[in-house]
Protein backbone atom coordinates (compact mmCIF):
# COMPACT_ATOMS: atom_id res chain seq x y z
CA UNK A 1 0.00 0.00 0.00
CA UNK A 2 1.28 3.49 -0.86
CA UNK A 3 0.74 4.99 2.60
CA UNK A 4 1.94 8.46 1.55
CA UNK A 5 -0.65 8.63 -1.22
CA UNK A 6 -3.39 7.34 1.06
CA UNK A 7 -2.46 9.87 3.76
CA UNK A 8 -2.51 12.72 1.24
CA UNK A 9 -5.99 11.70 0.10
CA UNK A 10 -7.23 11.60 3.69
CA UNK A 11 -5.66 14.96 4.60
CA UNK A 12 -7.35 16.74 1.71
CA UNK A 13 -10.69 14.97 1.97
CA UNK A 14 -10.21 13.46 -1.47
CA UNK A 15 -11.19 9.95 -2.46
CA UNK A 16 -9.66 8.13 -5.37
CA UNK A 17 -12.86 8.91 -7.27
CA UNK A 18 -12.84 12.65 -6.55
CA UNK A 19 -9.13 12.90 -7.34
CA UNK A 20 -9.70 11.10 -10.64
CA UNK A 21 -12.39 13.61 -11.54
CA UNK A 22 -10.16 16.55 -10.54
CA UNK A 23 -7.28 15.51 -12.77
CA UNK A 24 -9.25 13.90 -15.60
CA UNK A 25 -8.42 10.19 -15.33
CA UNK A 26 -10.46 7.03 -14.82
CA UNK A 27 -11.19 6.24 -11.12
CA UNK A 28 -9.72 2.77 -11.64
CA UNK A 29 -6.43 4.47 -12.47
CA UNK A 30 -6.20 6.40 -9.19
CA UNK A 31 -7.28 3.30 -7.29
CA UNK A 32 -4.27 1.46 -8.71
CA UNK A 33 -1.97 4.18 -7.39
CA UNK A 34 -2.75 3.02 -3.86
CA UNK A 35 -0.77 -0.12 -4.61
CA UNK A 36 2.88 0.21 -3.66
CA UNK A 37 5.06 0.35 -6.75
CA UNK A 38 2.29 1.59 -9.07
CA UNK A 39 3.43 4.99 -10.35
CA UNK A 40 1.44 7.39 -12.58
CA UNK A 41 2.71 8.87 -15.81
CA UNK A 42 4.69 12.12 -15.30
CA UNK A 43 1.81 14.43 -16.22
CA UNK A 44 -0.57 12.56 -13.91
CA UNK A 45 1.96 12.61 -11.06
CA UNK A 46 2.28 16.39 -11.40
CA UNK A 47 -1.51 16.92 -11.56
CA UNK A 48 -2.20 14.60 -8.61
CA UNK A 49 0.49 16.20 -6.46
CA UNK A 50 -0.89 19.67 -7.20
CA UNK A 51 -4.45 18.59 -6.39
CA UNK A 52 -3.25 17.05 -3.12
CA UNK A 53 -0.98 19.97 -2.21
CA UNK A 54 2.11 17.76 -1.95
CA UNK A 55 5.49 17.52 -3.63
CA UNK A 56 5.63 14.65 -6.11
CA UNK A 57 8.64 13.27 -4.25
CA UNK A 58 6.58 13.07 -1.02
CA UNK A 59 4.02 10.74 -2.60
CA UNK A 60 6.27 8.66 -4.85
CA UNK A 61 9.75 9.05 -3.23
CA UNK A 62 11.35 5.80 -4.37
CA UNK A 63 10.57 6.39 -8.02
CA UNK A 64 11.74 9.99 -7.78
CA UNK A 65 15.09 9.00 -6.28
CA UNK A 66 15.55 6.28 -8.85
CA UNK A 67 15.00 8.70 -11.72
CA UNK A 68 17.34 11.45 -10.49
CA UNK A 69 20.85 11.18 -12.00
CA UNK A 70 23.55 10.84 -9.36
CA UNK A 71 25.32 14.00 -10.48
CA UNK A 72 22.12 16.04 -10.13
CA UNK A 73 21.20 14.99 -6.60
CA UNK A 74 23.33 17.60 -4.73
CA UNK A 75 21.64 20.42 -6.63
CA UNK A 76 18.23 18.80 -6.23
CA UNK A 77 18.57 19.03 -2.46
CA UNK A 78 19.80 22.64 -2.61
CA UNK A 79 16.95 23.60 -4.93
CA UNK A 80 14.36 21.91 -2.74
CA UNK A 81 15.51 23.76 0.40
CA UNK A 82 16.09 27.15 -1.23
CA UNK A 83 14.12 30.23 -0.21
CA UNK A 84 15.06 32.00 -3.44
CA UNK A 85 16.27 30.94 -6.88
CA UNK A 86 17.70 33.21 -9.56
CA UNK A 87 17.92 31.56 -12.96
CA UNK A 88 19.29 32.72 -16.29
CA UNK A 89 18.71 30.90 -19.59
CA UNK A 90 19.69 31.97 -23.10
CA UNK A 91 18.54 28.97 -25.16
CA UNK A 92 15.52 27.37 -23.45
CA UNK A 93 13.09 28.17 -20.66
CA UNK A 94 14.13 27.23 -17.11
CA UNK A 95 13.17 23.65 -16.30
CA UNK A 96 10.94 24.75 -13.42
CA UNK A 97 8.71 26.62 -15.91
CA UNK A 98 8.61 24.10 -18.77
CA UNK A 99 5.44 22.32 -19.84
CA UNK A 100 5.62 18.58 -20.33
CA UNK A 101 5.52 18.85 -24.14
CA UNK A 102 8.18 21.56 -24.23
CA UNK A 103 10.45 19.70 -21.80
CA UNK A 104 10.12 16.48 -23.80
CA UNK A 105 11.05 18.33 -26.99
CA UNK A 106 14.10 19.89 -25.33
CA UNK A 107 15.30 16.56 -23.95
CA UNK A 108 14.66 14.67 -27.17
CA UNK A 109 16.24 17.32 -29.40
CA UNK A 110 19.35 16.19 -31.22
CA UNK A 111 18.74 12.51 -30.54
CA UNK A 112 21.41 12.37 -27.84
CA UNK A 113 19.19 10.46 -25.41
CA UNK A 114 17.39 7.16 -25.93
CA UNK A 115 13.61 7.36 -25.52
CA UNK A 116 13.73 5.72 -22.10
CA UNK A 117 16.34 8.23 -20.97
CA UNK A 118 14.21 11.11 -22.25
CA UNK A 119 11.27 9.91 -20.17
CA UNK A 120 13.48 9.39 -17.12
CA UNK A 121 14.87 12.92 -17.28
CA UNK A 122 11.41 14.28 -18.05
CA UNK A 123 9.96 12.70 -14.92
CA UNK A 124 12.73 14.27 -12.85
CA UNK A 125 12.16 17.70 -14.37
CA UNK A 126 8.40 17.66 -13.84
CA UNK A 127 8.81 16.41 -10.29
CA UNK A 128 11.09 19.33 -9.47
CA UNK A 129 8.35 21.78 -10.43
CA UNK A 130 6.48 20.84 -7.28
CA UNK A 131 8.55 23.34 -5.30
CA UNK A 132 6.75 26.22 -7.05
CA UNK A 133 3.27 25.06 -6.04
CA UNK A 134 3.90 23.99 -2.46
CA UNK A 135 2.69 26.04 0.54
CA UNK A 136 6.08 27.73 1.05
CA UNK A 137 7.52 28.14 -2.46
CA UNK A 138 10.85 29.88 -3.05
CA UNK A 139 10.97 33.30 -4.65
CA UNK A 140 11.78 32.37 -8.23
CA UNK A 141 13.24 34.99 -10.56
CA UNK A 142 14.13 34.04 -14.11
CA UNK A 143 15.89 36.04 -16.79
CA UNK A 144 15.63 34.67 -20.32
CA UNK A 145 16.80 35.84 -23.71
CA UNK A 146 14.04 36.89 -26.13
CA UNK A 147 15.32 34.25 -28.57
CA UNK A 148 13.93 31.61 -26.19
CA UNK A 149 10.41 32.83 -26.93
CA UNK A 150 10.89 32.62 -30.68
CA UNK A 151 12.69 29.29 -31.06
CA UNK A 152 10.15 26.66 -32.33
CA UNK A 153 10.87 24.00 -29.74
CA UNK A 154 8.42 21.16 -30.33
CA UNK A 155 6.45 23.08 -32.97
CA UNK A 156 3.85 25.81 -32.97
CA UNK A 157 1.29 24.12 -30.71
CA UNK A 158 3.89 23.29 -28.10
CA UNK A 159 5.21 26.86 -28.12
CA UNK A 160 1.73 28.36 -27.90
CA UNK A 161 0.92 26.13 -24.93
CA UNK A 162 4.27 26.84 -23.31
CA UNK A 163 4.09 30.62 -23.57
CA UNK A 164 0.49 30.60 -22.34
CA UNK A 165 1.60 28.54 -19.33
CA UNK A 166 4.47 30.95 -18.77
CA UNK A 167 2.12 33.93 -18.65
CA UNK A 168 -0.06 32.05 -16.15
CA UNK A 169 2.96 31.25 -13.99
CA UNK A 170 3.96 34.91 -13.99
CA UNK A 171 0.72 35.81 -12.21
CA UNK A 172 1.99 34.13 -9.02
CA UNK A 173 3.49 36.52 -6.49
CA UNK A 174 6.60 34.38 -6.05
CA UNK A 175 7.41 34.05 -9.78
CA UNK A 176 9.09 36.83 -11.74
CA UNK A 177 10.27 36.52 -15.34
CA UNK A 178 12.38 39.12 -17.14
CA UNK A 179 13.21 39.05 -20.84
CA UNK A 180 16.42 40.41 -22.34
CA UNK A 181 15.19 41.97 -25.61
CA UNK A 182 16.77 41.07 -28.91
CA UNK A 183 17.94 44.66 -29.32
CA UNK A 184 20.56 44.12 -26.63
CA UNK A 185 23.99 43.34 -28.05
CA UNK A 186 26.73 41.43 -26.25
CA UNK A 187 26.05 40.84 -22.55
CA UNK A 188 27.16 38.41 -19.82
CA UNK A 189 24.37 35.93 -20.53
CA UNK A 190 25.95 34.90 -23.81
CA UNK A 191 28.53 32.96 -21.80
CA UNK A 192 25.94 30.40 -20.69
CA UNK A 193 23.09 29.59 -18.27
CA UNK A 194 23.33 29.49 -14.49
CA UNK A 195 21.24 29.40 -11.31
CA UNK A 196 21.87 30.92 -7.88
CA UNK A 197 20.10 29.50 -4.84
CA UNK A 198 19.83 31.02 -1.37
CA UNK A 199 19.23 28.72 1.60
CA UNK A 200 17.14 29.56 4.70
CA UNK A 201 20.36 30.45 6.56
CA UNK A 202 21.39 32.84 3.74
CA UNK A 203 24.09 30.64 2.22
CA UNK A 204 24.47 30.81 -1.55
CA UNK A 205 25.16 28.08 -4.08
CA UNK A 206 25.40 28.21 -7.84
CA UNK A 207 24.67 25.69 -10.56
CA UNK A 208 26.25 25.50 -14.01
CA UNK A 209 25.05 23.16 -16.76
CA UNK A 210 26.72 21.73 -19.84
CA UNK A 211 26.19 19.06 -22.50
CA UNK A 212 27.19 16.20 -20.19
CA UNK A 213 26.09 17.20 -16.71
CA UNK A 214 25.84 20.08 -14.28
CA UNK A 215 27.85 20.93 -11.21
CA UNK A 216 27.35 22.90 -8.01
CA UNK A 217 29.46 25.99 -7.36
CA UNK A 218 30.20 27.02 -3.78
CA UNK A 219 33.63 28.70 -3.81
CA UNK A 220 33.46 32.39 -2.92
CA UNK A 221 35.28 33.67 -6.00
CA UNK A 222 33.17 31.55 -8.36
CA UNK A 223 29.96 32.68 -6.66
CA UNK A 224 31.10 36.29 -6.95
CA UNK A 225 31.57 35.83 -10.70
CA UNK A 226 28.10 34.28 -11.08
CA UNK A 227 26.50 37.07 -9.05
CA UNK A 228 28.23 39.67 -11.20
CA UNK A 229 26.85 37.92 -14.29
CA UNK A 230 23.40 37.94 -12.69
CA UNK A 231 23.56 41.69 -12.09
CA UNK A 232 24.51 42.16 -15.73
CA UNK A 233 21.72 40.04 -17.25
CA UNK A 234 19.11 41.42 -14.86
CA UNK A 235 20.19 44.93 -15.70
CA UNK A 236 19.76 44.34 -19.44
CA UNK A 237 16.29 42.80 -19.06
CA UNK A 238 12.84 44.34 -19.24
CA UNK A 239 10.70 44.72 -16.13
CA UNK A 240 8.52 41.80 -15.12
CA UNK A 241 5.30 43.25 -16.53
CA UNK A 242 6.97 44.53 -19.69
CA UNK A 243 8.26 40.98 -20.11
CA UNK A 244 4.80 39.49 -19.57
CA UNK A 245 3.44 41.81 -22.26
CA UNK A 246 6.19 40.68 -24.64
CA UNK A 247 5.60 36.99 -23.88
CA UNK A 248 1.88 37.47 -24.49
CA UNK A 249 2.58 39.21 -27.79
CA UNK A 250 4.98 36.51 -28.97
CA UNK A 251 2.51 33.78 -27.92
CA UNK A 252 0.05 35.15 -30.47
CA UNK A 253 2.56 34.59 -33.25
CA UNK A 254 2.49 30.83 -32.53
CA UNK A 255 -1.23 30.51 -33.37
Amino acid sequence: MNDAFRAALHATGHTTESLAEAIGVDPKTTMRWLTEGRVPYPRHRAAAAEALGRDISDIWPDTFRRKVPLWFRPWQEIEREAVSLRSYESMVLPGLLQTEAYARAVLAGGGLLAWGEVERHLATRLARQGILIRDDPPQFTAVIDEAVLRRPVGGRETMREQLSALVTACAAAHVRVHVVPSTVGAYAGLNGPFVVAQSPDHRLAGYLDNQLQGHVVSEADELAAILAAWENVRGEALSHWQSVDLITEVAKTWT
